[in-house]
């Protein structure tokens, strides 16, 4: 999943350090084979040997204290941290020792704590698992509901129940094996829902059936009505499943450890393309009925539905986009690079084990940038700015075709084996594709985020700042931070640049193909790493270090950007200049030769560094007379271009014009990225600003989705609070 495309500031350059860490190492996660220690007892520990009842709220207790502060934290910190000033010249170590250890051992060794693969955030056994899903579905545009029922096919070796994860889910019918069992509904977690236990299986039991319908707080159900797509001819749907939202729309084993197949037939309005994360049809059914296959397993967080009036251009022998007609033209040309980008991933990392890459362009409240589901990746529109420059996009949620949708997280403690790698990968495909230089742009993005948001959670929750999280009772959204994607790709990049790109890439290659369709917890993959480094390599890196300690390690890779420095140069000429002198225009003003090969990353670098700079609203004035933000339709540029300029008085600019503008931008587009830092800005200012931005939220709102309103209701409230 891609959460946001970095705008920072990175100017220096340093030479790796080294530290000296011993291989035989203590770690609170790994014990030698043979040896025995206790484990605190996990919420799903609680929950199997039934010391949870109905009523008590173990993770909730926890969750509800903190949930204004810890909720979507990646997000306030997006807020606290995007209006950091000026660029870090050097790379001063944060990093804090790592944690109390408990037990020795040799990463070369392949026995791990058990416990590890506890997963917190689902009821669900690691006894009774699930094999395949057969799914027959209804979805009511109208009632916005979906009736369904789930048929899940339990594993040869299963115990004498299995239970299931729902959350705001109406069981109207279980069966099993067509026969009526013992079965209930266990807690109600504010968090996690409820537990759907089935009792008494026997052990040729094979299937249990489940009828349901959705409701209303289903929250990885976005619906939205024709008028507020860009045809307004039909409504439509998606869902949003990841991290443990697939508990919403289908009864499932909610947990990254649990993989299956499934079929699908699904039903939806005479007109309308319905597609899923599986085999899909590239044309409107008669009767709008639809039948999908996923034949590769998939953890539940990848199960995805999409539905509206779409049409479908293909890219490719093995690609192409689906959107509403008025947007697919645009996409097929800004994705036409894809077909390249998938023979570059195979060539680096090995086959592409999923059939077909396709994707769908969502509307625009979708509140991310991307959503990995296999064959399918879910996209916002707003990468589509006609000069294939925000294609990285598509190179990160392709790179999750083997970080994350091959090989998994185990759980959401180890998210960062997701993230981290796909970075990584994205950025080699994006080497490959379009030369170092542009690599290196994404790089120094990449590093600058991770700056600024380390600048606040090392100061509000300093063990956020770890790779290895620990997530019991909390939010897995509380890990979609830039410590997974960022300082994880950091920390594979140095595990590069130590061994050898050629060492490293074939370390990568066998180990995306011992591991494929499986999980992973982190000490797997160190064991992984102490079989590919030496003893020097290892230490040079820091590996414990890295995983386990907080902030960021001093031998942190700081590359650098040529084409960067281009843009900071002209960024100090502007601001060298008095915005009164007459000839202050043609001044700073650079030729459109220099210019017109600038992508979106160079110009949100101009607009972010006028900020560090200490621009003035002359200075702003004169930057938009030469290069036009106002109007850019590049809506990455016109974010961060609302972002900066509402921060002023408004003074040299049209009021009456900007209030159109700025309205108009945040109740078409609910992307979290752009909308967050607009409305931060809008109640940063004065009373009449932050009335105007309650006023437009109150309008947005509903549009938004549910994820999206999650992070601004507390923005909101954090701002009433005084806080």
């Amino acid at each position: 999943m891609v959460m946001m495309i970095s705008n920072g500031f990175r100017v220096a350059f340093r030479i790796p350090s080294t530290t000296a860490t011993p291989m035989a190492v203590v770690k609170e996660s790994m014990v030698t084979p043979g040896s025995k220690q206790p484990a605190t007892k996990t919420a799903k520990e609680l929950t199997t040997s039934r010391e949870r009842r109905p009523g008590f709220c173990l993770m909730c207790g926890i969750f509800t204290a903190r949930k204004v502060h810890i909720m979507n934290r990646n997000f306030t910190l997006l807020v606290a941290s995007v209006f950091a000033v000026g660029a870090l010249t050097n790379c001063q170590s944060t990093t804090e020792a790592p944690a109390p250890v408990a037990e020795t051992i040799f990463y070369g060794d392949t026995s791990v704590r058990a416990d590890l693969f506890d997963d917190p955030h689902s009821y669900s056994e690691e006894e009774s698992k699930v094999v395949h899903l057969n799914w027959d579905a209804v979805v009511d545009f109208e009632r916005e509901v979906i009736t369904a029922t789930a048929t899940w096919t339990l594993d040869e070796q299963h115990g004498s129940e299995v239970i299931f994860d729902i959350k705001d889910l109406n069981i109207s019918k279980v069966t099993l094996d067509g026969q009526e069992p013992v079965w209930d509904l266990e807690y109600d977690d504010e968090l996690l829902g409820s537990a759907l236990v089935v009792y008494d299986l026997g052990p040729d039991s094979k299937e249990v059936a489940i009828t349901y319908e959705t409701s209303a707080e289903s929250e990885a159900l976005q619906w939205y009505p024709a008028e507020l797509t860009q045809g307004k001819r039909m409504p439509f749907l998606f869902t949003q499943s990841q991290a443990i939202l697939a508990r919403t729309w289908v009864p499932c084993q909610d947990r990254p450890g649990v993989r299956f197949t499934y079929d699908a037939k699904v039903t939806v309005p005479k007109g309308m393309l319905a597609l899923m994360s599986a085999s899909n049809p590239t044309r409107k059914s008669e009767d709008g009925v639809y039948e999908f296959s996923m034949l590769q397993p998939i953890p539940s967080y990848l199960l995805a539905l999409g539905s509206g009036d779409l049409a479908f251009i293909e890219l490719g022998e093995r690609s192409g986009v689906y959107a509403e007609p008025e947007m697919v033209r645009n996409a097929a040309f800004e994705f036409s690079q894809t077909e390249d980008m998938i023979s570059r991933a195979e060539y680096l990392y090995g086959p592409y084990y999923w059939g077909r890459y396709d994707m769908l362009v969502l509307p625009p409240s979708f509140p991310f940038g991307g959503m990995e589901n296999p064959r399918l990746t879910f996209l916002t529109p707003t990468v589509i700015v006609g000069d294939m420059s925000l294609t990285s996009l598509i190179a990160h949620e392709l790179a999750h075709s083997w970080s994350g949708n091959l090989v998994t997280n185990a759980t959401w403690n180890d998210f960062w084996l997701n993230e981290g790698f796909t970075v990584y990968f994205e950025m080699r495909i994006m080497d490959a594709v379009y030369g170092p230089d542009f690599a290196d742009m994404l790089e120094a993005l990449s590093y600058d985020d991770l700056q600024r948001e380390l600048a606040v959670m090392l100061e509000e929750d300093p063990d956020a700042t770890r790779l290895k999280q620990n997530l019991e009772g909390r939010n897995p959204d509380d890990a979609v931070t830039a410590i997974a994607y960022d300082k994880g790709f950091h920390f594979l990049k140095l595990c590069e640049q130590t061994v050898g790109r050629e060492r490293w890439d074939a370390f990568l290659k066998g180990y995306f193909d011992k591991y494929k369709f499986k999980t992973r917890v982190t000490e797997e993959f160190l064991q992984e790493l102490a079989g590919l480094m030496t003893q020097e390599e290892w230490n040079a890196v820091g590996v414990e270090e890295w995983v386990y300690g907080k902030g960021l390690p001093a031998n942190c890779p700081f590359p650098a950007s040529n084409r960067f420095y281009i843009v900071d140069e002209a960024v100090k000429m502007l601001l060298g200049v008095s915005p009164e002198d007459p000839d202050a225009k043609s001044m700073v003003y650079l030729e459109q030769d220099v210019t017109i090969r600038w992508t979106t990353h160079e110009w949100l670098r101009y607009i972010r560094a006028l900020e560090a700079g200490g621009a003035t609203v002359g200075h702003y004035r004169l930057a938009d007379a030469n290069y036009g933000f106002t109007g850019s339709p590049n809506p990455e540029i016109v974010a961060a271009w609302y972002t900066a300029i509402l921060k002023t008085d408004f003074e040299g600019f049209d009021p009456k014009v900007y209030e159109e503008k700025v309205e108009s931008f945040l109740t078409t587009v609910g992307r979290r990225k752009f909308i967050v830092p607009m409305y931060a800005s809008m109640l940063e200012g004065d009373e009449k600003r932050q009335v105007w931005a309650k006023e437009i939220y109150a309008k947005a709102r509903p549009s938004y989705h549910p994820l999206s309103q999650q992070t601004l209701d507390q923005l909101f409230a954090e701002h009433e609070q005084g806080l």
